[in-house]
């Protein structure tokens, strides 16, 4: 018989990381933890306040609920739990860890057995201009050959100042870059943005515009001289008509799936297959999870076989982050199968 529990684990930035919408310093996430005789599972409900659609008063109860009714097995529990996303990766999760013959080993794969790595993108985070040029010389010396730059927290010129002096350096085959604005940029203000990064070679922009102006963006997509990607516009958008009416609607460039915020695997399954048929391209990126979040994110990532850089590389911003295999080496995600994993502040009663 299976006996669930969860742990609460705030996460600790080394350093405060700037997006648009503030500075972040800690994040709690949540590790649903399955037990059946001798055997266990864990899975990681990623709750991102201020963004998740489930960042809700009611979450630890719902948390709760979940392991009062652990029973009723993991499918009826993912449906019954549509509006928490989070819950239901933690869930599709926690099942495949207990159900597996190594419980990190949900999505086995060459990449599990650490004979392929993820090309992934280095995230470059907000803050003044000597800050975020000293991440990008870090992210280049690391062997990155993609980097990902959040933009819109200072000013707009100072930013494309920044890009450009990337680009002085680096040519458009040296180095991919794409920019975030988390929705900073005003409509009346966007296309003309858009047309000054345009000039950079950028590869694409995340979210210019706050999401829920599916019509303002819609023109956007249409209009616009370097391709958009879609990134919160996904969150909160449950039913497969839905989805499909959106991306029928805005018909972007591409779309970016957070499994943690959109429903999980299942979750992002669907939105693959409908982007597939509209000739969306898309790409996958992790939320701020732990390494035990990140590493069926980056399971799931690898079996999709999608030959874009992801973006996984969030693992190493933490200073109590669970110690695991996954490792960060020449851009690239790998599982080292020589490193362990190290559950020691997480009891697994």
């Amino acid at each position: 018989m299976i006996k669930a529990t969860f742990k609460k684990y705030p996460l600790q930035f080394k350093t405060p990381s700037g997006t648009s919408r503030g500075i972040l310093k800690t994040k709690d996430t949540y590790f649903l933890i399955l037990k059946d005789s001798e055997k266990f599972g864990i899975g990681e409900c990623g709750l991102f306040r201020g963004l998740s659609v489930d960042d809700r008063p009611d979450y630890e109860d719902k948390l709760a609920w979940v392991c009062d009714n652990i029973q009723k097995g993991e499918q009826e529990l993912y449906n019954e739990l549509e509006d928490f996303p989070s819950l239901q990766i933690g869930v599709e999760t926690a099942f495949r860890s207990l159900a597996a013959k190594d419980s990190f080993h949900i999505f086995p794969s060459k990449f599990t057995s650490g004979e392929s790595a993820i090309p992934i993108n280095g995230l470059v985070w907000m803050g003044d201009s000597s800050f975020m040029k000293s991440q990008i010389s870090e992210k280049l010396k690391q062997g990155f050959t993609c980097i990902k730059m959040k933009i819109g927290a200072i000013d707009f010129k100072s930013e494309l100042n920044l890009l450009k002096s990337i680009r002085k350096e680096f040519s458009v085959s040296d180095i991919e870059l794409r920019v975030d604005a988390n929705g900073a940029f005003s409509y009346s203000e966007a296309l003309e943005k858009l047309k000054y990064l345009s000039e950079l070679d950028i590869h694409s922009i995340e979210q210019p515009i706050k999401q829920g102006q599916w019509q303002e963006m819609a023109r956007l997509c249409e209009d616009t001289p370097l391709p958009i990607a879609l990134d919160e516009e996904l969150i909160g958008i449950f039913s497969e008509e839905q989805k499909k009416k959106l991306l029928e609607t805005i018909q972007p460039q591409y779309i970016i799936l957070k499994p943690s915020l959109i429903g999980g695997f299942r979750g992002s399954d669907s939105w693959i297959s409908l982007s597939k048929k509209i000739g969306i391209g898309w790409w996958i990126t992790s939320a701020l999870e732990s390494n035990i979040g990140l590493n069926a994110i980056a399971q799931y990532t690898f079996s999709k076989n999608s030959f874009l850089p992801q973006g996984l590389g969030t693992g190493s911003l933490f200073t109590n982050n669970i110690d695991s295999p996954l490792e960060v080496c020449n851009g690239k995600l790998q599982y080292n199968t020589n490193l362990k994993w190290d559950l020691k502040n997480i009891i697994i009663q």
